[in-house]
């Protein structure tokens, strides 16, 4: 069967004349593909969209934060698709009508290296260890196994007809490659890189593992359904009913939901994995192609091919609330990972005083008080309070200990808008007649104090006599 056979939408589709004719050129598409990077070191600054566009031979760069495209970067002829490595700092491009790879590197959204592999290069993949890029060859009926270290071809695995979609599990351990005109997924050992088992799925076009690895969605471009397959043992537990065409399959990170694009419905439709069920369909731009869910599963990004753009979708109400124009005929697209504000909880610092006088022993009780403001939870601090030279200090709380005219006193966990206090005393004899100030001071706390200017504290007593004592 020809190419353009095996993959051709319904008759009388506008999409159908679209997609045959990117066919004709070697310039078809498969994104949303591959498994999302996990949250790894060496981040970009901000979490991005790497969007092929195949039309343009570029790859848009979305700031996902704002969602809109901050760098456009130069590729190969017929981008079709993009695997981010799991520490983001790399993005591979198979270059469908080059029969080569762009290696971009996402530090500075420039062209590093250019890997040369089979024919009419589309899916790529990333192990999570990132030490190496999984590549089918439309044409070549292979999969290119590219090192991350050198970017070069290191081995080259014989699959099914006419790859495209491509996974890698979980745990490392397998790649999934959906072979588009046979009606298998072939699974290769990474141990061996050699074919050690097929799973059945007519005419598979995206390929997505659950973020647990026991189950593998496989959209079908013949029947309209995706495919759920046991990894465990390759064999079909359920097809689901979607829209027409199918084609990207995307997994939400907490394995509830899966996300499947309609090329020729111009839809979105959502599966529960406990049902197995389609739940809802969410309308999107022209001929969408390209999935991706956001690590944190607040989004869904989908690209239209026939749209020049990027929609949105808002998971938790299943709308989309966004529409990002890209470049021409937009395929592909791979998300960095949302990385978590690091947490910050502020300690305000207070000192009070409070004079106990009599003949035998007067002392003034001196507090610290450790109130967390937030937003974050204090995990522990520690306050140091400075006496005046001469005084001493007794009846340390709990947690406070003292060396010379210092008192330090160690705090444990603290809720946002709770306080604890720790209190010592300083006696008063004739040598602490005067003023009496203590000084407290945040030393250290975790998570990181975002506000210094509370961090200090003092109060004074003014000591006339054994007696005669005020204090504010």
């Amino acid at each position: 069967m020809s190419s353009q056979a095996a993959l051709r939408p319904p008759r009388r589709s506008a999409v159908r004349r679209r997609f045959t004719a990117l066919l004709a050129s070697a310039t078809l598409a498969f994104a949303g593909l591959t498994a999302l990077a996990a949250p790894a070191t060496a981040l970009p600054p901000a979490p991005l969209a790497y969007v092929v566009n195949n039309g343009s031979n570029t790859v848009s760069v979305v700031d996902i934060t704002t969602n809109t495209v901050t760098a456009t970067v130069p590729v190969g002829d017929g981008p079709s698709g993009v695997t981010l490595t799991p520490d983001a700092a790399k993005a591979y491009v198979p270059n469908a009508n080059a029969n080569s790879v762009s290696v971009i590197s996402t530090a500075t959204n420039t062209v590093t290296a250019t890997v040369a592999v089979g024919s009419s290069p589309f899916g790529a993949a990333a192990t999570p260890d990132g030490s190496r890029v999984y590549v089918t060859n439309y044409l070549s009926n292979s999969v290119s196994v590219i090192s991350t270290a050198t970017d070069t071809v290191v081995a080259t695995v014989p699959v099914g007809a006419q790859p495209v979609s491509i996974a890698a599990a979980p745990d490392g351990s397998r790649i999934y490659v959906g072979n588009s005109n046979s009606a298998s997924v072939s699974v290769i050992s990474t141990a061996t890189n050699t074919v050690t088992g097929t799973a059945p799925a007519d005419k598979p076009n995206g390929v997505a593992v659950s973020p647990d690895g026991s189950r593998l969605y496989v959209s079908g471009q013949n029947t309209s359904v995706t495919t759920v397959i046991d990894t465990a043992t390759n064999t079909v537990v359920t097809t689901v009913p979607v829209g027409s065409f199918p084609f990207g399959v995307a997994v939400s990170p907490d394995g509830s939901r899966v996300y499947i694009t309609n090329l020729s419905g111009n839809s979105v439709s959502v599966i529960d994995t406990a049902t197995n069920t389609v739940t809802t369909t969410v309308p999107v731009g022209s001929s969408p192609i390209g999935v991706a869910a956001a690590s944190d599963g607040s989004r869904v990004y989908v690209t239209n091919l026939d749209s020049n753009s990027v929609s949105v979708i808002d998971t938790a109400t299943n709308t989309v609330t966004t529409t990002v124009p890209v470049g021409s005929s937009p395929q592909a697209v791979a998300l960095t990972p949302i990385v978590a504000a690091p947490s910050a909880a502020d300690i305000a610092v207070g000192v009070t005083a409070q004079p106990h006088l009599g003949i035998l022993v007067p002392y003034l009780t001196y507090t610290l008080k450790a109130n967390n403001t937030g937003p974050g939870a204090v995990g522990s601090a520690t306050v140091t309070a400075t006496l005046p030279n001469g005084a001493t200090s007794t009846n340390l709380s709990a947690g406070c200990t003292v060396t010379g005219n210092k008192v330090t006193c160690a705090y444990g966990p603290i809720a946002n808008g709770a306080s604890v206090n720790k209190t010592f005393r300083v006696p008063l004899h004739l040598l602490t007649l005067g003023h009496v100030t203590v000084t407290g001071v945040r030393t250290a706390s975790s998570p990181t104090d975002p506000n210094p200017a509370n961090d200090t504290a003092s109060a004074t007593c003014t000591a006339i006599s054994l007696i005669l004592v005020t204090c504010p």
